[in-house]
């Protein structure tokens, strides 16, 4: 599976337009290669680094969808819950809320993983479940993976 951003490339600086500095909607993610024998897809977005990517104490989870529909090939940028592929659900990410929460680190150049995974089921409605109880409900089912990495840095951080 390929899955890539509009927005940056692979290693390359998440713009500001998608973090707390700027308008903090997600960018257009778009995917491609999904295995024949997927029901669902996955999407988990994660920074490893915090709170300082120097002394890293936690992953925060920025985005928790999942029950994607195998049917669609991305996300359109700034996408609202009513905007979602038919029968996504989403999860609760770190700032306790459902929904997209973009790059806001305290100090440091962080990472942020945007990770789409290929079921062989859908999972159905758990709820606004975390990043760890979808990797829970995930296990054993996941046939494919791709990932995108970005970085971010507050102005003057």
């Amino acid at each position: 599976m390929k899955l890539v951003s509009t927005a940056f490339g692979e290693g390359q600086a998440i713009p500001n337009r998608f973090t707390c500095e700027g308008n903090d909607v997600s960018p257009a993610l778009s995917w491609s290669d999904v295995p024949g024998a997927a029901k669902s897809l996955a999407l988990i977005v994660d920074d490893p680094d915090a709170p300082d990517p120097a002394a890293p104490k936690m992953t925060w989870v920025h985005w928790v969808l999942y029950d994607i529909p195998v049917s669609s090939t991305g996300l359109v940028e700034a996408v609202a819950a009513s905007a979602l592929p038919a029968a996504t659900r989403e999860g609760t990410n770190d700032w306790q809320r459902k929904g997209y929460g973009g790059p806001c680190p305290p100090i440091g150049r962080h990472r942020y993983f945007f990770k789409l995974y290929a079921l062989d089921t859908q999972l159905g409605d758990r709820g606004a479940l975390t990043k760890r109880q979808l990797e829970d409900a995930m296990q054993a089912h996941v046939i494919a993976h791709a990932q995108l990495m970005g970085t971010y840095q507050k102005a003057g951080k």
